[in-house]
Formats: structure tokens, sequence, C-alpha cells
């Protein structure tokens, strides 16, 4: 295969500033203010697309895009399928990354954490909200099992769509939400000539410690 050089591909970045004045010593809240500035960003699609990594059983890490669905001061919340590989990971080694990227804004937001479970009655009122397709996705699917064809899902979910046709889904147990509690969070704003801004709150005894870091 030719080597595809793509050293050539690059821009400069020059729509904002961060300085650590802007935190206000609150780095959740300033991540909100940034994160309804990328949702209401007519170029940015899904602004709570985010990527985890986890560590894996085989020791690799492994990254994939999730959706945020909630945050607050304690932490920021997905579901996912708790057999499935991330799920796996997480109760292997539950510390993981998370990161956004929003390139209209040229910012990014990485964030280290620790991970866990919801509580039931959490995890039942979100499934509640699911449409209906989705709550069925979630009985359909092994995530992260072999499969020999699509069809074998398919046919699952049409005899299942017949199944509770009149009645309401209830949440697999194996299904649920994950809190990712953050001690680590750096916000990054791209600048002109690579020399991004970098700002980094580390949570140490309770209180969070802002700086700088050379790009």
């Amino acid at each position: 295969m030719k080597n595809e050089d793509l050293g050539h591909l690059r821009k400069s970045y020059e729509k904002n500033t961060l300085e650590v004045s802007h935190l206000k010593g609150a780095p959740l809240a300033f991540f909100k203010l940034w994160f309804e500035e990328a949702n209401q960003h007519p170029e940015i699609e899904e602004a709570n697309a985010m990527t985890l990594a986890t560590l894996g059983l085989d020791d690799f890490p492994k990254a994939r895009v999730v959706l945020l669905k909630s945050f607050a001061e304690e932490g920021f919340v997905f579901y996912t399928n708790y057999l499935s590989d991330k799920g796996m990971s997480i109760d292997h080694h539950p510390k993981v990354g998370l990161s956004f990227f929003w390139p209209p804004l040229e910012r990014q937001v990485i964030i280290k954490g620790e991970v866990e479970k919801l509580t039931a009655d959490a995890s039942d009122s979100y499934f509640k909200s699911r449409p209906k397709g989705s709550q069925l996705g979630a009985l359909v699917s092994d995530q992260s099992r072999v499969i020999s064809d699509r069809s074998i899902m398919e046919a699952k979910l049409e005899a299942l769509q017949i199944e509770y046709q009149n009645k309401p889904v209830k949440r697999p147990d194996h299904w649920g939400g994950y809190l990712v509690k953050p001690f680590c969070i750096e916000f990054w704003q791209g600048r002109p000539n690579r020399l991004h801004d970098r700002i980094r709150c580390q949570l140490k005894s309770g209180n969070w410690i802002i700086e700088r870091l050379a790009p």
C-alpha cells in the first residue's frame, strides 16, 4: 500500500481564547457554558457525542463514541449494555477517559474519571423515556457478541414488536447507566501557531486546582 502523506492537512485556529480566570474556579459550571454553546451551534449536530476510552480485559485501551445523557456537579452520565465490551472493561478497571471535540468552535474537553453504576431507579426512569424501538433494541442486541448474520437481530426485533405491541417494555437487568465522577478536566482552545490554550483542573482534597499547561 502506498504511503499516504497527510502533512499538508492543517489549519490555523483563531476563533477564541481561554484564560484561567474564565473558569471562575468552577470547571463543571464552565463545562456547562461550553456545552450550551456547542449545543446551540448550527454546525454541530450532536454536541453530546463523546469519546469514551476504557482499559479492556486484554489490557489494551479502546475508545468509542457514546452519547452523554446528563451531567451535573457529580459528573457525566451515559447508558449502555453492562455486558458489552465497555461494560466488562469498566468492571475490570473503573477509571475511564472522556473527550469532546467541537471543531466549529475549535474546542476540546478531556476528562479523567472514576465510574459507578447508577441506581436501578435512575436507569429505569431513563429507559422509560426512550422510544419503544430503542427499548426493544436493548433487548435484541447481545452487544459486542459475535453473530452470524444481521437477519438474526431483525427477526428477534420483529418478534418482540409483536410481543410488546400493547404493553410496556421492562428494562433488562443488563442495561443501565453509569456516572463518571471527574477528578481531572482539561479545557483546550485552539490558537494560532499551535500555541493552544490548555487549562487543567484537578480535584484534590475536595478542591479544584486550576492551572495553565503548555500546548
